[in-house]
């Protein structure tokens, strides 16, 4: 599990943009392109480097309702795992 105070940020070279020619919002990165569900990238959005999981999450509350900590953890685990975002 990732600790509440840890700050996730996109990994040098990944990009979270708007794709007007798919109308939707995608995930470039070096080997690839990802196009994260609308949960995945609100997630994204507020991964800056300086937000913790804990502020993601209120964050996210303040949009959708009953939002846990372990959610937000766990698309972030999958997104590192993808190697697209880092803990800082």
């Amino acid at each position: 599990m990732t600790a509440p105070a840890t700050r996730p940020r996109l990994k040098r070279g990944v990009r979270l943009t708007y794709d007007h020619t798919r109308d939707l919002q995608v995930l470039l990165y070096p080997e690839g392109v990802l196009v994260p569900n609308p949960t995945a990238t609100a997630i994204l959005r507020l991964c800056d480097g300086n937000s913790t999981l804990d502020e993601i999450t209120v964050a996210l509350s303040k949009q959708y309702a009953e939002v846990q900590p372990q959610q937000v953890a766990d698309v972030l685990a999958r997104l590192a795992e993808r190697q697209v975002v880092e803990w800082s």
